[in-house]
């Protein structure tokens, strides 16, 4: 799909896919999963650089600016909103235009198309419009990241009720999800302060408004890495419980072998087959071994709680 936007020197906004009127001071091209004929358009028309187009077509790259001469070419991610994958948006910036590439459905260039199209604020230019894009696009990161500080808050609340291997396959799967966001959000950082730093950005006023996403990227880094600290805070603590857990039942096993030891013995010498044994005979041999081997249960235990082996248990 190709569709216009254009906007004539006494700011009145007009649709049409003819370009050389000496009117209009710029317009906004926009190519949705176009056609070979929609996108013939890049060559033929604006006659942008091969290696450009080409890049247009290749999903995912890394968020990039190139410059060629007289226009731009950007290279930017957009978040889905539902599986956290990133979606390319590519832009290409001139003086008098702005031509937007992608092959997906972009929530955050439709929001901005329709707030251009419906002439809901003064457009200054393609810089502004391209401000626009970057900010929604960036605007639409802290959703996704707000999504997973909730999920990490559920976590604490559902402790007392779930199982702790279920809580942290959920942990795992936020950190796969962080990590995912990560790798979008970093290179548009990075991107943002190449754009910065490159000059072409040729007013303090148009800076700052770069400089405001920019900032907006820092905040997202740090609620990744908080958020990655907090799940790496998790694992610890999961892996501390199961290490104390598995004490307790070492400990728990330990003392009733160490119990059963003297008894053990105690029965294996009364089990021998012998008829010349002391007390073999004895009336009461029978309840005076049991005897003894309780009050070694008994004393066994009160000198296991002197020690205070039982405290792990607390």
């Amino acid at each position: 799909m190709l569709r216009t936007i254009a906007f004539t020197k006494d700011g009145e906004m007009i649709h049409t896919n003819e370009f050389s009127n000496p009117d209009i001071e710029w317009y906004w091209v926009d190519l949705h999963n176009p056609t070979v004929e929609e996108a013939s358009i890049l060559m033929k028309h604006f006659k942008f650089h091969p290696l450009a187009i080409e890049d247009c077509f290749y999903n995912l790259q890394r968020p990039k600016i190139d410059g060629y001469g007289n226009y731009h070419f950007y290279v930017i991610h957009e978040l889905n909103q539902e599986t956290y994958a990133a979606d390319e948006v590519d832009i290409f910036l001139g003086d008098n235009y702005i031509v937007t590439f992608h092959l997906h459905d972009s929530s955050g260039l439709e929001k901005v198309w329709e707030k251009v199209s419906a002439n809901k604020e003064k457009i200054n230019g393609t810089n502004h419009a391209a401000y626009l894009i970057f900010d929604q696009l960036v605007d639409d990161y802290f959703p996704v990241l707000y999504q997973i500080e909730d999920r990490l808050n559920e976590i604490g609340s559902k402790e007392r009720y779930e199982t702790y291997g279920t809580l942290m396959n959920e942990v795992f799967d936020i950190r796969g999800d962080l990590l995912k966001l990560r790798r979008t959000i970093i290179p548009m950082r990075d991107l943002l302060y190449r754009i910065l730093n490159l000059g072409h950005l040729d007013t303090s006023e148009r800076k700052a408004y770069f400089n405001d996403i920019y900032d907006h990227l820092l905040k997202l880094t740090e609620l990744i890495e908080s958020n990655r600290e907090v799940t790496s805070d998790m694992r610890d603590s999961y892996q501390t419980v199961s290490t104390n857990r598995m004490n307790a039942i070492m400990m728990t096993l330990t003392i009733v072998s160490t119990i059963f030891i003297p008894l053990t013995f105690i029965v294996g010498i009364y089990g021998m087959n012998f008829d010349n044994m002391p007390e073999l005979h004895w009336k009461y041999g029978y309840f005076f071994v049991m005897g003894v081997m309780g009050i070694i249960v008994i004393f066994m235990l009160f000198w296991f709680k002197m020690k205070g082996w039982f405290n792990i248990f607390k």
